[in-house]
């Protein structure tokens, strides 16, 4: 699939960025509130990260079927899964962390909202330069001269 590359380069610059995301957020976490803050911020960016390669990787293993008959019911419950499994699995974290001692939740919080934003504005630009065409993997019918 033609999606593969952008999808490729969408999970390798994410993943840059939540590394670059753990060094700050545990940085300032641990200025703010020491290692329960480290551990928040850690916390936070792991999360987001998670996300972005659930999201990334269930497209590129759903596009592993492009040559079946079943691609797209294939293609679509493994992207819904994706996505019903990324709520779940955010609201068990929720939970299960919300009045945790050793967490600090705003440092939590907002290394997690600046995860998701900054992963999303990634993806947004690895799209927009990606230059691909609207419709991809299309062959158009030949012309003959003759079939006039």
């Amino acid at each position: 699939m033609s999606s593969n590359p952008i999808l490729r380069s969408a999970l390798l610059w994410g993943g840059v960025f939540a590394l670059v995301l753990a060094v700050v957020a545990g940085g300032v976490g641990f200025a703010v509130d020491g290692q329960r803050g480290l551990v928040s911020g850690l916390l936070g960016t792991l999360i987001a990260a998670f996300f972005l390669g659930i999201t990334a990787g269930s497209i590129l293993f759903a596009n592993r079927f492009s040559g079946s008959d079943m691609f797209v019911p294939i293609y679509f419950g493994v992207v819904m899964g994706g996505w019903v499994l990324k709520f779940v699995l955010f609201l068990v974290a929720a939970w299960l962390l919300r009045e945790q001692p050793w967490v600090n939740p705003t440092i939590l919080f907002l290394s997690l909202i600046v995860g998701v934003v900054g992963t999303l504005i990634i993806d947004c630009v690895v799209i927009a330069r990606s230059r691909m065409p609207y419709a991809s993997d299309v062959r158009l019918p030949e012309y003959r001269a003759s079939d006039d």
